[in-house]
C-alpha cells in the first residue's frame, strides 16, 4: 500500500512539474509590448520618476479646450484600454485622459519617488493629484472602475477641489460578499501559489478570469485574453498584484464617501458577482444626490463588455449629445 501511494504521489508531482513547464511565461521586458498595445495615440510621460503609459485625446489646444477633462481610471490587472469605446464616444466634445496605474498594464510597478511595493488606495490617489498636476490640470471628471473607482473616490475624498465630478463603475469600497472571485485572483492571495504564479501563467487562467467578470462570456474575445495575458507579463506586474493583494483591506476607509459632495454617477453590471449590485446601493446611499444606473445584463466591467450601451448616460450626465 505504502508503495502505491508512493508511485500516485510521484506521478502527481511529476504531472504538476510537467504542467509547470509548459505553462512557463517569464516576465517581458516593457519594450518587446509597445508596439502592439501603445501605438498612437499612446504616450509616456515620467510622474516623479515613474514612467506613466498614457492616452490623451479631443479638444485640448488653447482656446479650444476642455476645461474639465475627464480622467478615466482601470481596475485591477485592466489597462487603460478597457476605456477604448467610452474615448471613442466622448473625445469628440470632451478632453479623455486614461492611463495604466502603476503594477499594471504597461506603466508597471511603483518606482521613482514612490515607495516600491506600497500599493494602498491612498497611495495610488496621491499618484493620481501627482499625475493632474504634471499634466496641469487644476480639476477634472474623475472616473473609474473596479479598483480604479476606488481610486477615484478616495481622490476626491483627499483633494475635494480637484474633482468637479464623479463616474464610479462597478466601483471597490464598501463590505461585499462576492458570487465568485477569478482564479487568477485566488492565486495572488495564496502564498507559494503566488510566487509561482510569477514565472508559471497559462493563457487558459487570464481566459477563465476574464469570462468571470463578464455578464457574458461569450463576448470575451481571443484579442481580448491576448491583452490581458501579455500585459500581465509585463516585468514586475504579476508581484506588484501579490503585492496588491497583500494590502487589500475590503471596506477599509468607505465611510468618507459620505462626505463627498461632488456630482456622482454610479453605474453597475446587475451581472457583477465579483462586487454584486448590493454595493451599488451602498454607494448611492452614502453619496447625496447620486444617480444610479443598473445594466441587468452587464458584468464587473460594463464600459468594456458594452461600451455603446454602458455610455449613454455618461453622455447624459457630461452634457455630451
Amino acid at each position: 500500500m505504502a508503495n502505491w501511494m508512493l508511485r500516485v504521489v510521484g506521478v502527481l508531482l511529476l504531472a504538476t512539474a510537467l504542467g509547470l513547464a509548459l505553462s512557463r511565461a517569464p516576465d517581458r521586458p516593457v519594450e518587446t509590448l509597445v508596439a502592439r498595445w501603445a501605438p498612437a495615440p499612446s504616450d509616456f510621460i515620467e510622474v516623479k520618476g515613474q514612467v506613466v503609459h498614457i492616452r490623451d485625446e479631443g479638444p485640448r489646444h488653447t482656446g479650444q479646450g476642455d476645461p474639465l477633462p475627464v480622467v478615466l481610471i482601470h481596475g485591477t490587472s485592466a489597462s487603460l484600454h478597457t476605456w477604448e469605446g467610452w474615448v471613442k464616444a466622448l473625445k469628440g466634445q470632451r478632453r479623455v485622459i486614461t492611463f495604466d496605474l502603476p503594477g499594471f498594464g504597461l506603466t508597471g510597478p511603483f518606482a521613482g519617488q514612490y515607495r516600491p511595493d506600497d500599493y494602498h488606495g491612498d497611495t495610488y490617489a496621491r499618484f493620481v493629484l501627482d499625475l493632474l498636476d504634471v499634466l496641469q490640470l487644476p480639476r477634472v471628471v474623475l472616473g473609474g472602475n473596479s479598483l480604479g473607482g476606488e481610486v477615484a473616490w478616495r481622490t476626491a475624498v483627499i483633494a475635494p477641489e480637484r474633482v468637479a465630478s464623479l463616474v464610479l463603475v462597478d466601483a471597490m469600497g464598501p463590505v461585499f460578499t462576492p458570487r465568485s472571485i477569478p482564479l487568477g485572483f485566488r492565486i495572488a492571495r495564496v502564498p507559494v501559489l503566488n510566487r509561482i504564479s510569477e514565472w508559471a501563467l497559462p493563457r487558459s487562467l487570464v481566459a477563465q478570469s476574464v469570462a468571470d467578470v463578464y455578464g457574458d462570456p461569450a463576448r470575451v474575445t481571443s484579442e481580448l485574453v491576448d491583452r490581458y495575458f501579455e500585459l500581465a507579463l509585463r516585468e514586475g506586474n504579476r508581484r506588484a498584484l501579490v503585492m496588491w493583494m497583500q494590502h487589500l483591506v475590503v471596506g477599509d476607509g468607505f465611510e468618507k464617501v459620505s462626505t463627498l459632495k461632488q456630482p456622482t454617477l454610479i453605474l453597475w453590471g446587475g451581472r457583477d458577482k465579483l462586487i454584486p449590485p448590493t454595493a451599488a446601493q451602498q454607494f448611492h446611499q452614502r453619496i447625496a444626490g447620486s444617480q444610479l444606473v443598473v445594466f441587468d445584463t452587464l458584468g464587473h466591467v460594463p464600459q468594456e463588455e458594452d461600451p455603446a450601451r454602458s455610455v449613454v448616460p455618461v453622455k447624459a450626465f457630461l452634457g455630451v449629445k
